[in-house]
This record gives structure tokens, C-alpha cells and sequence, in this order.
């Protein structure tokens, strides 16, 4: 009995001193699998689009070379790209946010553009006062109003376990009639005629480009917004349970965490983005509430967030190569006599594409984690 007593006595410091594994390598081999999977889903949505493109009768190397010009050829394309990319970085932490906690919310597009008709209501009042009071307000304003928007989904599947997917879809589609009833009814200025529209916030109220650089203002907003969240998820101890949560949301509950708080934040953090993109647009492009806020923004910013796997840093690329592409499309209808529709089958392929490449995400082999002695 004391022989073997002695075996764990001795045996204690080395098996204490030797690592739980020998892996050193396992951290580079998971970001590689991070940085391959949407890679090679944009390589297989290109070869399928080539396929695409050659079906009828253009040339896919033409549409490249194109694409390139007319997104990033000339400082003037670069403009038109950061500017449609600008509002895109806050559509797609819309999704990214909640995404850390395994929610799918498909409804940024209603909190864009109720944003956007808050933010603009709350000027109104306003517009003697000065910018320096009344872009906060709409800042304010357009966050709050996408944050409860967006809130509701996140408190419908704490509190009654409704599907967030379902939910967020169902609610964009009321909050786009809402946005239309005010837009077209009771806030409409009887002078947009041709283009219902809400009165507009004055010209001394509107942001100004980016000095020097000549960009859109929304551009260092949305990458402030992108770095905190990246700090937020990564850095702190809230961002370590949300990640927790996602990885397993019934083992999270199991440990104690505040599995309804860190929804319903999720969600309010994400809609407020989004608020905030529809805020910035009214302030910066058009002045007032209108369709023009309704144009895919949300929507667009679904598939930027699964392209960047929902890490806000990532979303800074992804966002810059979905706005060029947008930025693009009128080169490509004028010089191939491609129709705008063209880029959204272009966007479609590369949707399906990362949702094929996640099936294998974690299921390869060589990314896997090695013991060692």
C-alpha cells in the first residue's frame, strides 16, 4: 500500500507541470479555418457566377476588371463604395451581435428605416436649435427607436421562446407598412409630390462629409461602432458569457448565466445600430424620411455578417467589397447592359455559398485540436 502511495506522490509535479495538450499549433489552424471558409465560399460563388455569366453570353473576366473600376478604380468610385458601404457596417452588427449568442435576426432592414423616421421626428421640433443639438437627438433618437424594435425579437425568444428568425422577418415586414403609413399619411409634407416624404431637418442640420478626405460620414461611425463591438465580444467578461451562450445556450443556463439579460442586450445593442445607420442616412444624404431609406441595407448587412462569421473586425472588408459591388452596378448595366438585378444574384450565390461552407465548419479534420502528452 505505501509502494503505491508513493507512484502519485512523485508522479504529482511532472503531471502537473505538463501541458494539457501538445497542440501549440491549434490556435493558427482554427483562424486559418476562420479566414478559409468565407474565402472559399467567395471563390465557389464566383466560379458559379461565372458559369452564370458565360450562360448568357458575357464575359466573366470583362465583369471583374469592371467591378474593379467601378468600385475602387478612382477616388471618385472609391467615394460612391464607402458610401454605400457606410450604413452596412451597422446593419450587419445588427445581426452580428445577437449572432454571438446563436440568434439569426433577419429584421435590421424595419429598424433602418423606423430610424431613420424616429430620428427625423425628433428633429423636427428642432431645426432652429442648430446641428450641434440636433444630430445628437437624431443619434439618440434612431438608436432607441432600433433598439426596441429589434428588443422585441430578443424579448419573444426569452420570454416565450418564439423563434427569432421568424419573429425579426414578421416584424420587418410590419415596421416597413408602419414606415410607409407615417411616411405617405400623417407626417407626409404636402409639397413632396412625387416622392411622399416627411418634412425635412434643414440644410444647416446636415452632416457634412468627412474633411480631407472627402467620404461619407457615416464611414469612421461605423468603424468606431465595429472596433467597440469587437472590444465588447472579445475583451470583456459580458462578451465571454454571450459566446458561451451561443456555443451552448442550455449549458449556459445550467452555470448561472443570465441567459434573458444578455438576449435582450444583444438584440437592443444590435437594433441600435442598425437605428443608428437609418439616423445617420437622413442626416447625411437625404434630409428627410423617405423610400430611399428603404433600400436594402438591412438586408444587405445579413449576408456581410455571415460572410464575416460574425466578428465585427471582419465586417470592415466584407462591408467595403458589398458596397463596391453595389457601387458597380450602374458601370456594369451601361458597359455589359447588365441589369441592377445582376449583383443580387451575384449576392445570392455568395449567401448560399457560406451557408454551404458552415456545414463544414469544425467537421474537417486536419482543423481539429491534437492531445499530446
Amino acid at each position: 500500500m505505501s509502494g503505491a502511495s508513493a507512484v502519485p506522490a512523485t508522479a504529482a509535479p511532472a503531471a502537473a507541470s505538463a501541458p494539457p495538450t501538445a497542440d501549440r499549433w491549434y490556435p493558427l489552424r482554427r483562424l486559418a479555418e476562420a479566414l478559409l471558409a468565407p474565402l472559399l465560399a467567395l471563390v465557389a460563388a464566383a466560379a458559379l457566377f461565372s458559369v452564370f455569366l458565360l450562360f448568357l453570353g458575357q464575359s466573366p473576366l470583362e465583369f471583374v476588371e469592371l467591378v474593379w473600376r467601378g468600385a475602387f478604380g478612382s477616388w471618385f468610385s472609391i467615394q460612391n463604395t464607402v458610401q454605400r458601404a457606410a450604413p452596412l457596417l451597422l446593419t450587419a452588427l445588427c445581426v452580428a451581435l445577437p449572432g454571438q449568442l446563436g440568434l439569426v435576426i433577419i429584421g435590421g432592414e424595419a429598424a433602418v428605416v423606423l430610424g431613420g423616421l424616429m430620428a427625423t421626428v425628433a428633429a423636427l421640433p428642432l431645426v432652429n436649435t442648430g446641428p450641434w443639438v440636433v444630430v445628437p437627438v437624431m443619434a439618440i433618437a434612431g438608436a432607441a427607436m432600433g433598439a426596441f424594435w429589434i428588443g422585441i425579437s430578443g424579448w419573444l425568444r426569452a420570454k416565450l421562446n418564439v423563434n427569432e428568425t421568424i419573429a425579426s422577418l414578421v416584424l420587418a415586414y410590419i415596421g416597413l407598412a408602419l414606415f410607409n403609413h407615417f411616411v405617405e399619411g400623417v407626417l407626409r409634407d404636402p409639397a413632396s409630390l412625387n416622392k411622399p416624404s416627411t418634412y425635412g431637418i434643414g440644410e444647416q442640420n446636415m452632416l457634412d462629409l468627412v474633411p480631407w478626405l472627402e467620404i461619407h460620414p457615416g464611414l469612421p461611425v461605423g468603424i468606431l461602432a465595429c472596433v467597440a463591438a469587437w472590444i465588447l465580444i472579445y475583451r470583456t467578461s459580458l462578451g465571454f458569457a454571450s459566446r458561451v451562450t451561443g456555443g451552448n445556450l442550455r449549458a449556459a443556463m445550467l452555470q448561472g448565466l443570465p441567459v434573458t439579460r444578455l438576449i435582450l442586450l444583444a438584440c437592443a445593442l444590435g437594433g441600435a445600430c442598425a437605428g443608428l445607420a437609418g439616423a445617420i442616412q437622413v442626416a447625411a444624404e437625404f434630409g428627410r424620411a423617405n423610400a430611399s431609406l428603404n433600400a436594402g441595407y438591412g438586408y444587405t448587412g445579413i449576408l456581410i455578417a455571415f460572410l464575416a462569421r460574425f466578428n465585427p473586425l471582419a465586417i470592415l472588408p466584407m462591408a467595403l467589397l458589398l458596397g463596391g459591388l453595389d457601387a458597380a452596378g450602374g458601370l456594369l448595366q451601361r458597359r455589359m447592359d447588365l441589369p441592377d438585378a445582376t449583383i443580387l444574384v451575384l449576392q445570392g450565390m455568395i449567401f448560399v455559398m457560406i451557408l454551404a461552407s458552415d456545414t463544414l465548419y469544425g467537421r474537417i479534420r486536419w482543423f481539429q485540436p491534437r492531445g499530446g502528452a
